[in-house]
């Protein structure tokens, strides 16, 4: 773990227990900290005692001595009203900040050395998980250590600490960007910008300037690459190559550019400073199908070109990755039905990544849902041969298919399943595939996206169990 000793023989607020505030309170109590600590679930008050803090309801800590709070992600800082704690520490002039802000604390003194363990950081809307993951894959290959963390995988406090090889790859979301100002990447990475989260940050441009944030925040010398497709991010870029020059580099998919990095019909291409050159293949890694992955390659490959100083290295890396679970997871198959797990497309614009990849789709969808719905994916419709609708979006959902796209309300993930197999094995389609990609959050039903992923992946798991042995199989990867 980190070691954290900025508030040695001070008092000190966490609100919010899951893993990443569970994570702090550890770490704050390991280096002398008094920790106050409250979350309303007794399961969760109870392991952070068991860490040794006082779990207590934050309106009786001694706010007069606390000397920051630390925040959960996932409670309201401004937006759409700030949360009564967040009010009551504002009152008393306690700082509020989240786990990664006491990560780059405690890191700073070591990033002060030339070259000691450089941050590599990853926001946007859609695919930083696949990029974080990627990133820390070909680093790994390449002989480095790469901690892979933050909003993917273990809290950033859970990583090690730095060795002569150690480089943190981080997944920072808006909420975590917000809380953590002194976060200074030296790679800093926007994929794309689309609607999401806009409860949170009042409007879509007030989601980007978050996101924004965060490449400003890099270091002075360090890369900022930036994916150029949608129009947010393109405004984001032009700023930032005005004020950093050849170190903001964009990133294209479908179209060549002049400087920065593209990629065209599967072919990577470097021309950031140097004339354009192909670097590789991509169609070649089959665990990254589609444009959207093409974009999360290109930005990888950015973000270690200098590192790695390596492009067929990080080349053969990428053409290895296994895959991220829950993005377009292959799960298994029976008979000529594959099963796809998606289920981290938590929006419309994320499952659309997912639907482009396939022509004979029996799509399973719904869940909590967000803002805009799921009219922007009407060019998906024909490959959709029905849709099996979940959870609260179930009625909206088949409202805006009506007409489109046969489509039926199962309420539950195993009723969508059971449905959705039958007619993909019925079908006269050569290659069905039943994706679970729903375009809402799973909250309704499920603890987070992972949770429903792996209940998906169960119920596969399950049936094809069930199944003569000649009959299905299971995904290598």
């Amino acid at each position: 773990m980190i070691q954290v000793t900025s508030f040695q023989g001070k008092t000190v607020g966490v609100f919010g227990l899951a893993r990443s505030g569970l994570s702090a309170v550890q770490v704050l109590k390991r280096g002398g900290a008094s920790v106050y600590a409250w979350d309303d679930k007794e399961s969760a008050r109870a392991a952070a005692a068991s860490e040794g803090a006082r779990p207590e309801a934050w309106e009786r800590w001694p706010w007069a001595d606390i000397a920051a709070l630390i925040l959960s992600p996932g409670v309201p800082l401004t937006h759409p009203e700030p949360h009564a704690i967040v009010r009551r520490a504002h009152q008393a002039g306690v700082e509020v900040i989240g786990d990664l802000e006491l990560f780059a604390r405690s890191i700073r003194p070591l990033r002060e050395k030339k070259g000691a363990a450089p941050i590599i950081s990853v926001t946007g809307t859609n695919g930083k998980s696949t990029t974080t993951a990627l990133i820390g894959h070909i680093l790994q290959s390449c002989g480095f250590d790469a901690e892979v963390g933050g909003n993917i995988g273990r809290p950033a406090l859970d990583l090690a600490t730095p060795g002569g090889k150690t480089v943190y790859v981080l997944e920072v979301s808006s909420y975590q960007i917000d809380l953590s100002p002194g976060l200074v990447s030296d790679v800093a990475i926007l994929t794309n910008l689309s609607p999401d989260h806009i409860d949170r940050h009042g409007s879509m441009a007030g989601y980007a300037s978050v996101k924004e944030k965060l490449l400003l925040q890099t270091a002075t010398e360090g890369v900022v690459a930036v994916g150029v497709d949608d129009a947010d991010s393109a405004v984001i870029y032009t700023k930032l190559a005005a004020a950093r020059g050849t170190n903001a580099v964009p990133v294209s998919v479908g179209k060549v550019l002049g400087r920065g990095v593209f990629v065209i019909g599967g072919k990577l291409y470097d021309s950031w400073d140097q004339p354009a050159t192909q670097i590789g293949d991509l169609t070649a890694a089959a665990h990254l199908p589609g444009a959207h992955n093409w974009q999360n390659a290109a930005l990888a490959y950015v973000s270690l070109r200098r590192l790695v100083n390596d492009p067929r290295a990080i080349m053969a890396a990428i053409t290895r990755f296994p895959g991220l679970a829950h993005r377009i997871e292959d799960v298994g198959q029976i008979g000529k039905v594959r099963f796809i797990n998606d289920s981290k497309a938590t929006n419309a614009d994320a499952a659309a990544r997912a639907l482009a990849c396939y022509p004979d789709i029996f799509w399973i969808a719904g869940g909590k849902p967000k803002e805009g719905g799921i009219a922007d994916l009407a060019p998906y419709f024909p490959r959709m041969r029905k849709a099996y609708l979940i959870g609260e979006a179930a009625g909206a959902f088949g409202r805006t298919l009506a007409g489109h796209v046969a489509s039926v309300q199962t309420g539950t993930l195993e009723a969508a399943l059971r449905a959705a197999y039958e007619d993909a094995r019925n079908s006269d389609a050569a290659e069905p595939v039943v994706l679970l990609s729903p375009a809402c959050a799973s909250f309704d039903q499920f603890r987070d996206f992972e949770h429903r992923g792996d209940v998906f992946r169960e119920m596969v798991k399950a049936m094809i169990d069930s199944q003569p042995a000649s009959a299905s199989r299971e995904a290598s990867a």
